[in-house]
């Protein structure tokens, strides 16, 4: 019984919500609606409009005409009201005092996140910057849905930034850089979403440490390389011992074979231009000298 009642009170709070969304919409969709007097408000303003640029011809013209080029689209307001949508590209004409153009440029825009200081998940304070690439899919909501939507997005893709960075680690952040750019393209894309901007691509550019821990990593790699570098070294040392004595028990079974090895010794001495000479002596001579 305890847990069933807080999900009826859920429940209930949900529906009251709708119901409150359902009449805020219905009352919004009156009052958008224009009444009787406003409209012909509207039109005695356009009247006067065509009036005035009539007597004004052809000096208005400079600015009635609009020209919009392919990459833009044009957002017109007539008497605060948008007036059929986004139109674009070409030639348009608009009334002076009555209506407002707002122009909207849809080519892809980039953008540097300013460098951010991150504080990671296993407690390493890093400089973070990145690259940002978007593009307006929708100019109507770019207007009527923000009042600066580039400034909003570079806001939104610092704070999105520092929020996802620090739920990372240093090693995550250096080595799964392709993840952590998706992840952050992929939460830009949905929060500028009703702004009509498409985040198309974020980058992460540098990740800056500081220096005490570029130091201590160094110094790290450093012994790490030469711990490998000492076993590598023993590692041969015991394939070579290992086959010396494999030499050994071959030379070892036929005595001619240690003479033959002197011989090409001395072969390769004499290849090079030296007044060294040596003389090989049997070993047993020597032992035969030394029992003397």
């Amino acid at each position: 019984m305890s847990n069933s009642a807080p999900r009826d009170i859920q429940q209930e709070e949900l529906l009251e919500m709708e119901d409150q969304g359902k009449r805020y919409g219905s009352h919004t969709e009156e009052n958008n609606e224009p009444d009787g007097c406003a409209t012909c408000c509207r039109y005695i303003l356009i009247f006067f409009s065509w009036v005035l640029m009539f007597f004004t011809f052809p000096f208005c013209l400079c600015a009635s005409i609009k020209i919009i080029q392919e990459y833009e689209r044009a957002v017109i307001f007539r008497m605060g009201r948008i007036s059929g949508g986004a139109k674009g590209p070409g030639l348009f004409f608009i009334l002076p005092c009555t209506d407002e153009i707002r122009i909207v440029d849809q080519r892809t825009i980039s953008f540097d996140v300013p460098p951010q200081e991150v504080l990671s998940k296993d407690s390493v304070t890093v400089t973070v910057d990145a690259v940002v690439y978007f593009r307006v899919f929708d100019p109507v909501m770019s207007v009527i849905n923000v009042e600066n939507y580039q400034g909003s997005t570079r806001l939104l893709a610092a704070t999105t930034l520092r929020n996802i960075l620090g739920t990372k680690t240093l090693a995550e952040m250096l080595a799964h850089r392709d993840e952590v750019s998706s992840e952050l393209q992929r939460l830009l894309d949905s929060g500028t979403d009703p702004w009509g901007v498409k985040v198309e691509r974020v980058e992460i550019k540098d990740v800056r440490l500081p220096l005490q821990l570029q130091r201590a990593m160094a110094a790290e790699a450093e012994a790490s390389r030469e711990a490998r570098a000492k076993v590598i070294a023993a590692e041969g040392e015991q394939n070579a011992s290992r086959a010396l004595k494999e030499a050994a028990d071959i030379i070892a079974q036929s005595p001619s074979a240690l003479q033959l090895r002197y011989l090409q010794t001395l072969n390769t001495i004499s290849a090079e231009k030296n007044s060294t000479i040596i003389f090989p002596l049997p070993i047993d001579m020597l032992k035969g000298f030394g029992s003397k």
